[in-house]
């Protein structure tokens, strides 16, 4: 199947051609297309014009995702978002081709400016080729699309608040009660796939992704900047929250260089070292806890905290005992063999480094993120 993208270096272009590939290459097998042999034609506005002969009379496939969204001059709308349009269905109509054509319009469509009025002439354009030529044709009004790879300071408030707030710059939000309708990229992308394998999903004479969500911009700013401190306070987002996750991958994307990366508290003493690594208020803490050769660590019990101990690198013994009894649970645990040891509340616990020589790494996680006003952590030999 030859598939040709229009605006392929755009946002959602860049998206759709890079999943494209990984089904091409075998790296994405979780659609309909998976097993088949495919070529995607990536087409943009910097492509020769000859190329576009070449596409048009090959494809099976077209995805006309070209377009303009904020030109100096507000009749280059028309020209980017009906002329090109135009041309490429000109060009299919010389090689007589009626193959499927999908078009990116806009919920602007409906609206009397200069950008709403030339996507709606794309679409009425693609609607009588449509009927002209029997071909089918998809138009897709979508809303607001967020994501990686999106343009800030562009189209797109949230490529522009993630970019910003990740890079320490200001923002405008003129009020904050104003709700936005938002799909996320990977969606769009499965749905474009979708409509390929004539899947799409339809509302009346137009296409749609299925999922959107619905968030005021100040609910979305305040969750950016609650990203931005999570390295200082370790924590992580819900990402039980469809939107959140969503968001939070976007705004990672934005982050420069020099916050891709950030330290992290190391207790250190002469029995080693211990780091926490993740903090969340529902599930716990992440740690990890270096000892040194020969050296036993823990010796305490807890009521109500439980702990779940992985040794990742070294050899070592994890011993608990019941309180209150003389029966000790030994278990000797190495990172050759990794497996999770509970540290069940009401025994005390320890663990220690058998080797001579190496350092005994173990991966800790803890119920609950450590209290010093309530540690309920109790000093008791194993």
């Amino acid at each position: 199947m030859n598939i040709l993208v229009t605006g392929a270096k755009g946002f959602v272009g860049k998206n759709l051609v890079s999943q494209l590939h990984n089904i091409q290459w075998g790296k994405a097998r979780n659609y309909p297309l998976s097993g088949m042999e495919i070529k995607v034609f990536e087409y943009d506005v910097d492509s020769d014009p000859a190329e576009l002969d070449v596409y048009c009379r090959q494809a099976d496939f077209v995805f006309n995702l070209a377009g303009v969204n904020r030109p100096k001059d507000p009749t280059e709308f028309m020209k980017g978002n009906f002329g090109f349009a135009s041309t490429l269905l000109d060009t299919l109509k010389k090689y007589k081709n009626r193959c499927p054509v999908v078009i990116s319009s806009s919920i602007q469509a409906e609206w009397d400016n200069p950008y709403g009025e030339s996507k709606r002439a794309g679409e009425n354009l693609l609607f009588e080729y449509g009927r002209e030529t029997g071909a089918k044709v998809l138009v897709y009004r979508f809303p607001n699309l967020f994501g990686k790879w999106c343009r800030p300071n562009y189209n797109s408030a949230v490529a522009t608040f993630c970019n910003n707030i990740a890079n320490d710059l200001p923002i405008q939000v003129n009020d904050p009660s104003v709700v936005m309708h938002l799909v996320y990229i990977d969606d769009v992308v499965d749905e474009l796939i979708a409509a390929l394998c004539g899947r799409e999903h339809r509302e009346g004479n137009f296409c749609v992704v299925p999922t959107v969500h619905t968030i005021t911009l100040g609910g979305i700013v305040d969750l950016l900047y609650a990203f931005k401190q999570m390295s200082q306070t370790l924590e992580v987002p819900d990402l039980s929250d469809a939107f959140t996750k969503k968001l939070y991958s976007t705004y990672l994307s934005y982050l420069p260089k020099e916050k891709v990366s950030y330290p992290l508290k190391m207790n250190v003493d002469n029995r080693g070292s211990f780091t926490e690594i993740i903090r969340t208020p529902d599930r716990g803490q992440f740690s990890v806890n270096i000892s040194k050769p020969g050296i036993t660590k823990g010796q305490h019990w807890h009521h109500t905290k439980n702990e779940k101990f992985v040794v990742v690198s070294g050899y070592g013994l994890i011993q608990l005992r019941k309180i209150g009894t003389e029966e000790v649970l030994n278990f000797e645990v190495s990172g050759d063999k990794m497996e999770v040891v509970e540290m069940l509340p009401g025994y005390t616990h320890n663990i220690i480094n058998l080797s001579d020589t190496e350092d005994l790494i173990t991966f800790m996680w803890c119920n609950e993120c450590f209290d010093p006003n309530r540690p309920d952590t109790y000093a008791e030999e194993a």
